[in-house]
């Protein structure tokens, strides 16, 4: 896994996990099911675009993770909102999410960079 060394996954890993076991114990179903696919989703795209072959196949994989990283910080704001998640742990979240959307800009455009070569 091609992956696993790069700290956007690992970093998107350890945030799905986290998610995860905080809302294991939230009673609405739908609402977790939607952060934690999200959030699963993240650093799951990562991982199959650098297994792509294709530098295209590639970014378009790590765009889908960034789709995924502001449905997660959309579903963050509203869990605050209606209390479901903390104010302090989900102000962490979404500071964790900018971080990765701009490692995953990085790991982005230095792909484009090198296709440009």
């Amino acid at each position: 896994m091609k992956c696993k060394n790069l700290d956007v996954w690992k970093k998107s890993a350890a945030l799905s996990s986290d998610i995860y076991l905080k809302l294991s114990n939230l009673q609405d179903y739908g609402f977790k099911d939607q952060l934690t696919r999200s959030g699963l989703s993240i650093p799951s795209n990562i991982a199959e675009g650098l297994e792509r072959i294709s530098d295209r196949e590639k970014v378009r994989f790590l765009d889908i993770a960034r789709g995924s990283l502001a449905e997660a910080q959309t579903q963050i704001y509203i869990g605050m909102k209606i209390q479901y998640i903390n104010s302090n742990l989900g102000t962490i979240w979404i500071k964790e999410l900018e971080e990765i959307g701009k490692m995953l800009t990085g790991l982005i455009n230095s792909i484009k960079k090198e296709v440009k070569k």
